[in-house]
């Protein structure tokens, strides 16, 4: 049977918008045995990076479980893959109702760990375990105010004194935990089917914006924490991903924060070492023997907000210019490539327009672009570049703001300069 023709496993994302969802998408969306499904219950921006995208309630109305099953038997999905801390609790709770696989750890072991109070008391004899008070007339200050339940810094706060606690609302289901001063970290792990720690990358969190780490490198797996992973992986039963937080105290020990059993948004840091930790999970839960592999390079992921852009334009040709629009300055416009190619796989013919002065085709030769990738090359003179355009349904990239009014006003066509690429790029998967 050829490769093409085999069955592909069909996961369903959820919610598909998250920090975790969208790097699950970026982590799956290349294999090749897998169809990619992402579902969110508001309107986000898992619409411009999953290709198959649906609607579905909120995981906690009345008919969510109906409605869920209901797509999973109209699509044939195989697998869920939670990305957000109460939809997992939520699935992984309700797994005998649900017509599809749960992508995580035991449920027993997302309780602990959703609740800090519950993960601290499970590893009480630990000397990695941060001071807690239970009485307020005891706390020393500054303390670190945090929920029992909650994600990334949403409720957290330092206080200072008895008077700034007691404005504090809610304190029944807060944390009172000793001031943690120093370096803080994230430690991804990946545990096999028989308990075995495969691997435990620790990253330092450099910037943190709303609880997420934007700004994270690699650094060394000491004794410490290598001590800190094997307790924690031996006492809790995990199955494929998962990842703590760590912070130093007064003295520089670390001290643990919280545990999570899921991909963490900054794993993309880890995948790119080549440990693909939400294709190895879901190997586990479809019975793959799974190892991994790590390279051994210093890298750094530095976060900030993409756009991506979408519109209504249809057109079945795009007229493209060579210089100062292909090649810049001496360098191939790599993002225009990329859009050159997203022609080829949409069957959107390439025409190039070039007053180029020397031998075009030794130009292209040059900067390694093949003469095949165009349907047509034009060499003109002095001629408006309107008189090659014969595609009514088309589109027009020049660097030049006399071409693209030229074009635009003899064709009727839209016109786009080399920085409006991004524009035209399709990101679904």
């Amino acid at each position: 049977m050829e490769e093409n023709n085999k069955k592909k496993i069909k996961v369903a994302v959820f919610p598909a918008g998250t920090e975790i969802g969208l790097e699950i998408c970026h982590a799956l969306k290349y294999e090749k045995t897998v169809e990619l499904y992402g579902l969110t219950s508001i309107p986000d921006h898992s619409q411009m990076v999953y290709k198959n995208i649906f609607q579905v309630p909120f995981y906690y109305e009345k008919d969510f479980i109906g409605q869920l099953n209901g797509f999973v038997h109209e699509h044939q999905i195989d697998f869920i893959y939670p990305a957000y801390d109460d939809v997992l609790m939520f699935l992984t709770k309700h797994q005998g109702k649900i017509d599809a696989d749960i992508v995580a750890s035991p449920p027993e072991t997302i309780e602990i760990t959703r609740s800090k109070r519950k993960t601290y008391a499970c590893f009480a004899e630990e000397d990695f375990v941060p001071e807690t008070y239970s009485q307020l007339e005891e706390i020393t200050y500054p303390v670190f105010v945090k929920p029992d339940i909650g994600q990334g810094s949403e409720g957290a706060r330092l206080v200072h004194s008895a008077g700034e606690l007691q404005t504090l609302a809610h304190k029944e289901k807060m944390i009172f935990s000793e001031y943690l001063p120093g370096e803080e970290l994230s430690v991804d792990c990946f545990t096999g089917v028989d308990g075995r720690l495969l691997s435990c990358v620790p990253r330092k969190r450099l910037r943190i914006r709303n609880g997420i780490a934007v700004k994270s490198e690699l650094t060394e797996t000491t004794e410490e924490i290598a001590h800190i992973t094997h307790t924690l992986n031996r006492k809790l039963h995990f199955c494929g991903a998962w990842f703590y937080q760590l912070k130093k105290d007064v003295s520089g020990k670390y001290k643990l924060l919280e545990i999570a059993a899921r991909i963490a948004g900054t794993m993309g840091l880890t995948r790119n070492l080549g440990l693909n930790y939400p294709m190895l999970t879901l190997y586990i839960k479809m019975g793959v023997p799974v190892s991994v592999c790590k390279n051994d390079f210093r890298i750094t992921v530095d976060r900030a907000l993409i756009s991506r852009y979408e519109t209504d334009l249809t057109y079945k040709a795009v007229y493209v210019d060579l210089d100062d629009t292909l090649i810049i300055n001496g360098r191939v416009h790599l993002l225009l490539m990329q859009y050159l190619y997203q022609c080829v796989n949409e069957g959107v013919k390439i025409y190039l327009l070039s007053r180029h002065r020397g031998d075009v085709s030794a130009y292209l030769k040059r900067y390694k672009i093949s003469e095949i990738l165009f349907d047509e090359i034009f060499s003109i003179g002095e001629e408006p570049k309107s008189k090659y355009i014969m595609e009514q349904s088309a589109i027009f990239i020049d660097d030049s703001y006399r071409e693209r009014k030229e074009v635009q006003e003899a064709c009727g066509i839209p016109v786009f300069g080399p920085e409006n690429v991004e524009s035209l790029m399709k990101w679904r998967r």
